[in-house]
């Protein structure tokens, strides 16, 4: 009896043992997480930057500091440097902006005038200056007339024409705001993101005191107003695109006790839209109702709220090598060696791509083929020959396991020339909201959400497309109430400049008096026209 209780406390005492093993282990991996974290928050960049070998970087600062002494030039030579260094004038100012000319007139030529004089030269100084924003009101009357011939005819009661020109469509009917004023507001708010508190502070300075509950009415109703063309933007994405990015980030939403959170998705039909969707919730219903009808190749991290879509095989799934590199990037302050050697493989592939940028897809593929494909396949080598060496939850055997379970996905930029090698336009994309989400905290409202989304489609689709914003908004709010409702697609960023360029188009956006009043065409009086 006594061995059978020694066996047994034996195994309880191994037992015990191995559970605090597992907990240190954890707490170990833990910490050098930490540790990686507030090092790099605190002695450098977030950006991750890999440097293929550590000892070549240590010889190359020792050796910097043993030379620096005799490498340092003489003061005679710095001089010379520091003066040819020196400009030898000021850039030229842009030529597109107003210029108001002011001439300064000596005293003496003041009191006897410039007749009792000969201008024999000038000096001219050309300075940049500001002058107050200014917000205007446009009064626009529409007069009534009768042919004078009929006047007669007027007075005794009977009926004749009365000519008058039709209202002028404003983008929110019997709205205050016009077209220029509603798309300031909204670069304002989501382009260079103020919130609203701010956006009223800085209308009041102007002369204009406007409440911000005015100006989210404004935003919904714009909304509301462009959502076709932003639809429009959708169908044709699912519809028309070989392949797509997407990613996601979360927001905050007010609610009654306490913020709750929801989700921006961001969904880029290369060279063609930047699409932004609100979902409630992040999970595949919100994915299918985005993606509802794609098909084709899908660029996105390997979250598993995309996997339904792949079961079909009319999605099928694209993985990015920018996640994979990133893990490898977490485990250099675990496990230097093997990340240094995943990293220098993946930062190959990288070169390429960089190298063929400009390349055609089907020259891009056959060099894909020829040169990427052997890195490729060194890459997950490695990694299956390393993957029972490390230990499990370990940064390194998490890398490992990420881009042995993406190993088919990883592998789809090999088939398809037009395909990136990463998804970093979309989280490029997603910035202008992380960005944002600094500024203005959280959405009001899930009503809220969809208007951030269907507005800032517009303007991140802008930006693709190297489109001033203000521009673009003021002149689409111009058009818009007009445009046949079949035809939306046009007036979609993409499509703006051949629009935009249209004969009919121009003349509709010149007799604009809104418009003539924003560029300056229309100067505004405070006089009242005369009445006869």
């Amino acid at each position: 009896m006594p061995e059978v209780s020694a066996d047994s406390d034996l195994k309880q005492r191994v037992t015990e043992l191995e559970r605090e093993r597992d907990e240190y282990k954890k707490l170990y991996v833990s910490m050098l997480e930490q540790m990686r974290r507030l090092e790099a928050g605190l002695v450098g960049q977030k950006r991750e930057r890999h440097i293929a070998s550590s000892e070549q970087l240590t010889l190359d600062v020792v050796s910097m500091l043993v030379t620096a002494p005799e490498a340092s030039p003489a003061p005679s030579t710095t001089v010379e440097t520091h003066e040819r260094a020196k400009p030898t004038g000021r850039k030229p100012l842009p030529e597109k902006l107003p210029r108001v000319v002011i001439e300064v007139l000596p005293l003496d030529v003041q009191r006897e005038g410039t007749e009792a004089f000969d201008r024999i030269g000038e000096d001219v100084c050309e300075t940049v200056e500001k002058r107050p924003a200014s917000v205007v009101v446009v009064r626009t009357v529409r007069g009534k007339y009768v042919s004078k011939e009929k006047v007669d005819a007027l007075k005794v009661g009977e009926s004749t024409p009365v000519l008058q020109a039709p209202a002028v469509e404003l983008p929110i009917p019997r709205g205050i705001a016009g077209p220029g004023l509603l798309a300031d507001t909204i670069v304002k708010r989501w382009v260079e993101h103020q919130p609203l508190h701010r956006m009223e502070r800085t209308y009041g300075r102007e002369g204009y005191d406007v409440a911000r509950s005015t100006i989210c009415g404004w935003h919904e109703a714009v909304a509301l107003l462009t959502a076709p063309v932003v639809v429009a933007m959708w169908n044709d994405a699912r519809a028309n695109s070989p392949y797509l990015c997407t990613d996601a980030t979360g927001v905050l939403v007010q609610d009654v006790e306490k913020c709750r959170r929801a989700h921006f998705f961001v969904v880029v039909a290369p060279e063609k839209h930047v699409l932004f969707g609100y979902t409630v919730k992040h999970d595949s219903a919100a994915v299918e109702r985005l993606l509802e009808g794609f098909s084709g190749k899908l660029v996105a991290d390997a979250h598993a709220v995309y996997n339904h879509l792949y079961e079909s095989g009319d999605v099928i799934e694209c993985g990015c090598w920018a996640h994979t590199r990133r893990y490898l990037y977490k485990a250099l302050g675990s496990d230097a060696v093997r990340a240094n050697h995943g990293l220098e493989l993946i930062g190959k592939l990288f070169a390429l791509e960089r190298a063929w940028a400009t390349v055609p897809p089907e020259d891009r593929l056959a060099r894909r083929r020829a040169e990427a494909k052997p890195i490729v396949d060194d890459f997950f080598a490695w990694c299956d020959a390393e993957a029972l060496k490390v230990l499990d939850e370990t940064p390194i055997s998490k890398a490992i396991q990420y881009a042995r379970n993406q190993r088919e996905a990883l592998h789809q930029f090999l088939s398809d020339g037009r395909v990136p090698i990463d998804n970093n336009i979309s989280e490029r994309a997603l910035r202008r909201q992380a960005v944002g989400r600094k500024n203005w905290l959280f959405v009001g409202s899930d009503d809220g959400g969809g208007t951030n989304a269907t507005l800032v489609s517009l303007l991140a689709s802008c930006e693709m497309h190297g489109i001033e914003p203000y521009a673009y908004l003021r002149d689409l709010l111009c058009v818009l109430p007009a445009w046949s409702q079949t035809r939306v697609l046009e007036l979609a960023p993409a499509n703006w400049r051949a629009t935009s360029s249209r004969p009919e188009v121009i003349a509709a956006l010149e007799a604009n008096v809104h418009r003539q009043v924003t560029l300056g065409t229309r100067l505004p009086t405070n006089e009242l026209p005369k009445r006869s």
